[in-house]
């Protein structure tokens, strides 16, 4: 069997996802347990090393994910030597032996994700490029759900917390299970209970929807005005369309907040529902102009000579096949309306028609405690996430759909 150069690189990845999967692992312990712990970045280097280095000396066609496992004990136990010798970690408990182990499999995954296919000889400069594509897929990946997820966590575990550990201890992101389900979601509970969370909630949810579909009734004709019809200035109109996103927001607040309270919607709901579909209706018409462009004009004609109005063809050819599009728009717009604060925060005085961006603002006082705050922003941040996640599944369906049809 030759070794080329494929096998010094993948030496080198896994020592690098040992590393790195160490030192993730390390962090977390800390954040968990609220313990130092300090990683052993030379064992993990060398490990890592040598389970890659073994994983690509078998023949590509041979490897299994049994061969990953089989790989990943190896640097397992090489780890366990490794610190038996220079005695750098106690390994007496079976806690630390189970997260080593969790660590090592983890990068075998990982570095069989990278080399999948690839021998031990020299590789050719196409299959380097391939091989750096996956490690900075991996890498990428690896990073971005970590400076993700960390804030939630901090968040999250902060909101658990009582005001005497906090007090006592603000770095302690452990959690005690100890405590009783009362004790441990007090700050959900007294956000509702006090500091009408569920009014937030409803109020958001009205001015979202609201904002939805106001600017589903005109954003759908106008852009659909836009991409199939032709009249004096579409082009430049099409091209313009955006432009109201050059001006600053805070420009238009005072302007705004003038003449609501002059109409008596400033402090108002309704107020927001007018607001909130003038900057979003732009955006949308944009992203839905460009949908409609991709979809075939000979059904549409087809079913003017069919005797269809120019209403019905819209909403019984164009809107089906625009489904994926439209909930894709709907879902953002949503997110935006949920999320937005300077209007909410510059027209709303009175708390009982706060949104829940207003109501987490007001939360941040000397007299909240901090554990407050975060259980509103926890509050605030899982009702999007749960939507998006659950209407992930019908934009799949909806583009393999629309696909068939077209």
């Amino acid at each position: 069997m030759k070794i080329g150069n494929a096998f010094f690189i993948a030496a080198f990845i896994g020592a690098a996802w040992g590393v790195i999967y160490t030192v993730v692992l390390s962090v977390l312990a800390m954040l968990i347990t609220g313990e130092t712990v300090i990683p052993d970045i030379g064992a993990a280097f060398v490990s890592g090393a040598i389970g890659a280095g073994l994983y690509i000396l078998m023949p590509p066609e041979k490897r299994g994910w049994a061969w990953v496992a089989v790989t990943a004990v190896v640097a397992f136990i090489t780890l366990v030597i490794f610190n038996s010798v220079l005695n750098a970690n106690d390994f007496s408990t079976l806690i630390p032996i189970a997260t080593a182990l969790a660590v090592f499999i983890i990068s075998a995954v990982s570095w069989h994700l990278c080399l999948d296919g690839v021998s031990s000889e020299s590789q050719g400069r196409y299959q380097l490029e391939v091989i750096f594509i996956r490690v900075m897929k991996g890498f990428g990946f690896v990073f971005f759900i970590i400076i993700v997820a960390l804030p939630f966590y901090v968040m999250l575990m902060t909101s658990l917390k009582s005001q005497q550990s906090l007090l006592s201890n603000p770095l302690d992101l452990s959690i005690d299970l100890s405590k009783s389900p009362q004790q441990l979601f007090r700050s959900y509970i007294e956000l509702f209970s006090k500091y009408q969370f569920g009014t937030f909630l409803l109020n958001s949810a009205i001015v979202s929807v609201s904002t939805v579909l106001i600017t589903l009734l005109f954003s759908i004709p106008g852009a659909y005005a836009v991409s199939r019809l032709r009249f004096p200035g579409q082009a430049v109109l099409s091209r313009s369309i955006l432009l109201i996103y050059m001006v600053p927001a805070i420009v238009l607040v005072i302007p705004l907040y003038t003449v609501f309270s002059q109409l008596g919607l400033r402090n108002t709901l309704l107020g927001l529902i007018v607001v909130y579909p003038a900057t979003t209706i732009p955006v949308a018409v944009y992203m839905l102009q460009g949908y409609f462009r991709g979809l075939p004009y000979e059904l549409e004609e087809a079913g003017l000579m069919d005797g269809l109005t120019r209403l019905g063809v819209i909403a019984k050819i164009t809107l089906p096949l625009s489904l994926p599009a439209i909930a894709s728009v709907s879902l953002y717009i949503f997110m935006i309306a949920w999320n937005e604060f300077l209007f909410a925060f510059m027209f709303l005085d009175d708390p009982g028609i706060f949104t829940l961006s207003r109501g987490v603002q007001a939360l941040n006082s000397s007299e909240i405690p901090r554990q407050h705050l975060m259980a509103g922003a926890v509050i605030a941040t899982v009702p999007v996430l749960v939507l998006f996640l659950w209407f992930e599944r019908f934009l799949v369906a909806g583009l393999t759909a629309g696909s068939v049809k077209g």
